[in-house]
C-alpha cells in the first residue's frame, strides 16, 4: 500500500500513456513530455499562489501586524485578487524603449526559472527529465537570467532601470561563481553531475537511523551554508535585495514594467527561488529520502517537499529580520569571503574522501576549514579599518 501511495503519480503517467500503445513512439516520448511540463507548472504555480500568501501571513506575524484576512477565509483567496489586478492593469510602454526586448525580457527569465525545475528528483522515480548532466544543465539554464536582467533594463531605455540591471548583474555573476563551486565537492565525492545519482549516495544511514546526508558532514555543512547564502543573492531576496532598492533606484531593472509583465518577474523570482531551494534540498539534505529509516513508509516526495517548506520558510524569516546590505559590503563579501571559502570546501572534500570517509576523514577537513575560516577572519577583520562613529545632535 505505501510503495502504491508513494509511486501514485508515476502509475497515474503510466495509466495515460497506456491509451497510446498503438501510436508511434515519437507521440508517446513526446505525450509524456507535456504530461512532466504540465504536472511541474501545476505544482509550482500553486505553491507560487500559496507561497505569495504565507509569505505575507508570516512576514506579518514576525512583524507583529495583519496579513491578508480580508479576500477570502482567512485571506486565502488574496493571490487570485492579485493575479486579476495583475491582469486587468493597463500595459504601458515607455514610448522610447525597444518593444520587443522590453517585451521578451520578462518572458526569457521565467522560461529560465521553470525550465531548472525539471532536472530535480522530487521522489522516488519523478524525475521529470533525467539527463546525464542535469546539474550542468541547471546552471547553464540559470545563468540566462543574467541576459534576461539586462533585457529589461536596456530595453526600457530607462537610467533607473539600466542602473538596476547593471547592479543585479554584477551581484549574481559575483556569487554565481561560489553557488556553482560549492556544488563541485558533491559532485567530486559522488562522481557524476546526475541529481538522481547524487541522491542515491545519501540514501544510506549510520546505525540505522543517523542519515548520510553530505550536510552532516564538515565540508558539506559549509557548502550547504555558503550555497544557501549565494542562493538568496540569486534569487534578490532580502538582505541582498539591492537591485530592487525602492529608496535608491526606485524597482531597479522592472521600473518600466507594468501589469502582467511585471507579475512574470514577481512570478519567475519565486520559482527561481524553488529551484535553488530544491537544488539545495538535492545536493546536501538528501533529496527525499527520510530523516530517520523508520519512517521510510511516508512517500518520498513528501519528504522532498518538506525540506523545500523548511528551507523557503528561512528565506522568509531571514527577510523579515534583517535589513538590506549596501552594495559594496555584499561584493566585498563575495570576492573575499565566500569565494575562498568555497574553493576550501572543494579541498576540504578531497582530504575527506582520501582520509578514508570515515571519523578521520571528518576531523581533517573540520581542521582544513577552520583553519581557512580562522585566517579570512583575522584578514578581515574590519573593526580597526574604520574610526569610531561621532553622533552629532542639534542644540
Amino acid at each position: 500500500m505505501s510503495k502504491w501511495v508513494d509511486q501514485i503519480f508515476v502509475y497515474t503517467k503510466h495509466w495515460l500513456l497506456t491509451w497510446l500503445t498503438a501510436a508511434p513512439g515519437w507521440i508517446i516520448q513526446t505525450v509524456s513530455s507535456l504530461i512532466n511540463i504540465f504536472a511541474l507548472l501545476g505544482v509550482f504555480l500553486t505553491l507560487f499562489a500559496v507561497m505569495s500568501v504565507l509569505e505575507r501571513k508570516i512576514l506579518g506575524r514576525i512583524q507583529n501586524r495583519y496579513g491578508p484576512n480580508r479576500v477570502g477565509p482567512f485571506g486565502l483567496l488574496q493571490p487570485v485578487a492579485d493575479g486579476i489586478k495583475m491582469l486587468i492593469k493597463e500595459d504601458i510602454v515607455p514610448a522610447r524603449a525597444d518593444k520587443l526586448v522590453h517585451f521578451m525580457a520578462p518572458i526569457l527569465i521565467a522560461a529560465a526559472a521553470i525550465l531548472a525545475l525539471g532536472v530535480i528528483p522530487y521522489g522516488r522515480n519523478m524525475t521529470p527529465f533525467t539527463i546525464d548532466g542535469g546539474i550542468l544543465f541547471f546552471f547553464a539554464v540559470g545563468s540566462t537570467t543574467e541576459l534576461a536582467v539586462f533585457m529589461a533594463g536596456w530595453g526600457s531605455n530607462n537610467k533607473f532601470s539600466m542602473l538596476g540591471a547593471m547592479r543585479a548583474i554584477a551581484q549574481m555573476i559575483s556569487y554565481e561563481l561560489p553557488l556553482i563551486i560549492t556544488v563541485l565537492p558533491v559532485v567530486m565525492v559522488v562522481g557524476s553531475l546526475t541529481p538522481d545519482r547524487i541522491v542515491a549516495a545519501q540514501a544510506e544511514y549510520t546505525f540505522g537511523f543517523v542519515p548520510r546526508w553530505f550536510v552532516f558532514t564538515p565540508w558539506g555543512t559549509t557548502a550547504f551554508i555558503l550555497f544557501f547564502v549565494s542562493g538568496l543573492v540569486e534569487s534578490n531576496r532580502t538582505p541582498f535585495d539591492v537591485p530592487e532598492g525602492e529608496s535608491e533606484i526606485v524597482a531597479g531593472h522592472m521600473t518600466e514594467y507594468s501589469g502582467f509583465k511585471y507579475a512574470t518577474f514577481f512570478m519567475a523570482e519565486y520559482i527561481g527561488m524553488f529551484a535553488i531551494t530544491g537544488l539545495a534540498a538535492t545536493l546536501f539534505l538528501g533529496g527525499w529520502h527520510s530523516p530517520v529509516s523508520a519512517l521510510e513508509f511516508v512517500p518520498s516526495y513528501v519528504w522532498f517537499f518538506a525540506k523545500l517548506s523548511a528551507l523557503l520558510f528561512v528565506y522568509i524569516w531571514l527577510r523579515g529580520t534583517l535589513p538590506r546590505t549596501r552594495i559594496d559590503q555584499i561584493m566585498n563579501f563575495a570576492w573575499k569571503f565566500i569565494l575562498p571559502m568555497s574553493f576550501t570546501c572543494v579541498i576540504a572534500a578531497a582530504v575527506w574522501h582520501y582520509a578514508g570517509r570515515g571519523l578521520r576523514g571528518w576531523l581533517w577537513s573540520l581542521v582544513v576549514i577552520a583553519i581557512v575560516y580562522t585566517a579570512l577572519s583575522m584578514l578581515l577583520d574590519t573593526q580597526r579599518k574604520f574610526a569610531p562613529r561621532v553622533y552629532r545632535f542639534a542644540e
